[in-house]
């Protein structure tokens, strides 16, 4: 047995190769970070798309039941007090003929006489609404002396993009509904994209929006937040679009119906992928179940 020592050498790798092999690995790795990046751009944009539709989903929810309970209590369930009782279902502004008998009519895009002190808006209108009733009717000792309740939406500018606010007073005796819940305004929903122009103002960043999505601004036009159908007094009774070509007191505040509301929310991150901005667009229908006045 020859347990001489080999003179052969064990042969490494070398420097060409160790290089190879480290550029090998760091290509790898890059691709497997930028993977990682993009993962987590995604889950950002899908996180902020979430979380608008369920901030919209709840405010849609809300509006929808203020709209379904405006209206209550009629005079006939008060103890007479204007304070405990719905003059009318929607409010609009003292100057403008509030509350009934005296009247106003309803017209959109800013629209109609039914006007309120902020110029520009109407309401009730496109992006201005006043509801008046009592939100707690099973609240114990409610009837006769319910506190009726004015709950107002409406959009204003805010930045970057206009937010729907919603504000609530009690109903005062000879109040004015509009400059009442005018100061009680509070931040709702926001980075809504309906219309470009809030209160005579142009918000440059909803141009794009509408740039992006044709098909939901047709024409670049606005969507209005809220639509309305009045009660026709044509028998049968029937509900009809407002405004609309029949008797001018079926365009009134009083005899609307049923509430279409749509709102159209931004997303904060646009998609990771295409760079286009995200939009959260919900529908939802109020419909009064209380009888008018």
């Amino acid at each position: 047995m020859n347990l001489a020592p080999s003179e052969e050498r064990q042969r490494g790798f070398t420097l060409v190769e160790l290089l190879v092999a480290l550029g090998i690995f760091l290509v790898i790795t890059g691709a497997a970070f930028s993977l990682l990046g993009t993962s987590q751009k995604r889950y950002q944009t899908e996180s902020q798309v979430l979380t608008s539709f369920q901030e919209a989903r709840l405010g849609l929810d809300q509006i929808v039941r203020d709209v379904n309970d405006a209206g209550f209590p009629p005079p006939t369930y008060s103890d007479g007090v204007p304070a405990h009782f719905a003059s009318s279902p929607f409010a609009w502004s003292l100057g403008s003929g509030y509350p009934p008998p005296g009247s106003c009519q309803m017209g959109t895009a800013g629209g109609g006489t039914c006007t309120t002190a902020t110029a520009g808006d109407s309401a009730p209108g496109d992006f201005d609404l006043i509801i008046e009733t009592n939100p707690n009717p099973q609240d114990p000792g409610c009837l006769p002396n319910c506190p009726v309740q004015w709950i107002r939406y409406q959009l204003q500018n805010t930045t970057p993009l206009p937010t729907l606010m919603r504000g609530v007073v009690g109903k005062t005796t000879n109040g004015d509904p509009d400059a009442l819940t005018a100061g009680a305004l509070v931040p709702f929903v926001q980075n809504i994209v309906n219309t470009q122009v809030v209160q005579n103002v142009a918000n440059p960043l909803v141009a794009q929006y509408q740039a992006a999505y044709p098909g939901i601004f047709l024409g670049g036009a606005p969507v209005p937040i809220f639509s309305y159908t009045c009660d026709n007094s044509i028998p049968p009774p029937q509900t009809v679009p407002c405004p609309s070509p029949i008797a001018v007191t079926d365009n009134s505040p009083a005899n609307i119906r049923d509430v279409v509301i749509t709102l159209i929310v931004a997303a904060p991150l646009p998609d990771a992928t295409t760079g286009q901005p995200r939009l959260v667009m919900l529908s939802g229908r109020g419909r009064r179940i209380n009888p008018n006045q």
